[in-house]
């Protein structure tokens, strides 16, 4: 198998899969926050929530649902700012998935990978990574 990419470009396509994975693996898991509610610990993201309040219709009273799982609805995320949030780092982490599988088969296929590819790829490759550290900031506010 020949390569398109020199040591330094095999090296950046391996530490781009890398960060790009951890980025989507953070994305996906709720425990941006933590907290608790009604007595139990809670933890959520932008994606994702686990230990959530609901109201029970049979006891009329609130009662809390101990496990993880998804917003059941786009609209179900709790504020504006977490959709847009959630929108924002999901194409982040997009960007840096398609550069990174990108660069990966570089690592494969001779001349996939040009040094204007690799130049543009580069680009991309930043503009989502400064996506994802926005949202961070913005975060920590």
């Amino acid at each position: 198998m020949a390569s398109s990419l020199t040591c330094t470009g095999v090296i950046w396509a391996l530490l781009s899969f890398l960060c790009a994975a951890t980025s989507c693996v953070g994305f996906f898991m709720p425990y941006w926050l933590w907290g608790s509610q009604l007595g139990k610990p809670v933890s959520f993201g932008t994606f994702r929530r686990c230990s959530y309040p609901v109201h029970d219709e049979s006891r009329q009273m609130m009662v809390m649902v101990e496990e993880c799982g998804r917003y059941a609805s786009f609209q179900g995320i709790p504020s504006a700012e977490w959709r847009i949030c959630t929108i924002v780092t999901g194409l982040g982490c997009g960007l840096l998935l398609l550069v990174a599988l990108t660069a990966l088969m570089g690592c494969c296929v001779s001349e996939l990978i040009s040094r204007t590819v690799g130049r543009v790829a580069g680009g991309i490759q930043f503009l989502g990574g400064k996506r994802i550290k926005h949202i961070c900031n913005f975060i920590a506010k």
